[in-house]
């Protein structure tokens, strides 16, 4: 497969139309055609159901728009590593971040960075550690800001300097949201938003002890402001961080008793070579630190 073929591809996906998209790239609509089906022949199956007048990716095509729109971010990010090579830092950092307090002190230091290099742009991917961390295998992503527990044996780490406190977010009218604070026995026969990661899931299961069994968890999430949109509309109560900014006059967050506090990491992947411009910022936080 050709690079520029699968530019191609993802054009004609993107329009649904053979026309449209030969003409956005600049080429006939018989080439574009001939290479599209030239594209089937060569991986043996068939991309698009195609009518008179638009064209629809198939299973195996909307597998191939996956896989092609990695292999062209990653090809863009290898080019535009290539060619800065001179004095002045410029291109892309690609960051994926967790939803962390410490974002807060990253966005800080992707400020100051920036200031200090105007040419530097970034990146960012929202998404849980899982997920990120694949990204960072693929080449895809520099850097991840990762939420623990999380397995980092295959990385360089700096370990940010705040603790992410757990609690249960509710809303203003639930018979939790006058306390304090919370203890696992308050959370039984509560139906519960249920964090997605099983490292996760095993340390809040330590925390409730013989209490875990008893939970009801209603729906299970890795982005907790789709969470707290579900306990706005009463899917049930979220154990989440104290993240704040995602909270309203509706919401209530109540921490947890006994305490339970999670670290995060930023990190990238050990003995690989990275470009100038992100082997600097990267310095440039641990010097923040």
């Amino acid at each position: 497969m050709e690079l520029r073929v699968l530019k191609y591809f993802l054009m004609a996906a993107r329009e649904e139309n053979i026309t449209r998209a030969a003409k956005l790239l600049h080429v006939t609509q018989p080439t574009l055609s001939r290479q599209l089906m030239q594209l089937e022949e060569e991986l043996g199956v068939k991309l698009f159901h195609r009518s008179r007048h638009s064209i629809l990716l198939t299973e195996d095509g909307l597998l191939l728009k996956r896989r092609a729109q990695e292999l062209v971010a990653l090809s863009d990010k290898t080019v535009q590593e290539l060619s800065h090579k001179d004095a002045v830092l410029s291109g892309e950092i690609g960051i994926g971040c967790g939803e962390t307090k410490s974002m807060s002190f990253l966005s800080e230091q992707i400020y100051l960075f920036q200031k200090k290099h105007p040419l530097v742009q970034f990146s960012i991917y929202s998404a849980i550690a899982d997920d990120i961390k694949e990204r960072i295998e693929r080449g895809i992503l520099d850097i991840g800001l990762l939420t623990e527990p999380v397995d980092i044996g295959k990385y360089e780490f700096i370990r940010m300097p705040y603790k992410e406190r757990w609690g249960v977010l509710v809303r203003r009218d639930s018979r939790l949201a006058e306390k304090s604070y919370v203890c696992p026995e308050d959370l039984v026969d509560v139906p519960l938003l249920m964090v997605k990661r099983e490292l996760v899931k095993n340390e809040l299961a330590s925390w409730f002890g013989d209490f875990y069994e008893r939970l009801q968890i209603a729906a299970t999430y890795n982005l907790i402001v789709n969470a707290a949109a579900m306990v706005r509309s009463g899917v049930g109560s979220a154990l989440c961080f104290d993240l704040g900014t995602v909270y309203n006059d509706e919401l209530r967050f109540v921490p947890f008793v006994p305490i339970l506090e999670t670290g995060s990491v930023l990190v990238w992947k050990k003995n690989q070579a990275s470009s100038k411009t992100v082997s600097c910022f990267i310095q440039w936080v641990k010097n923040a630190i």
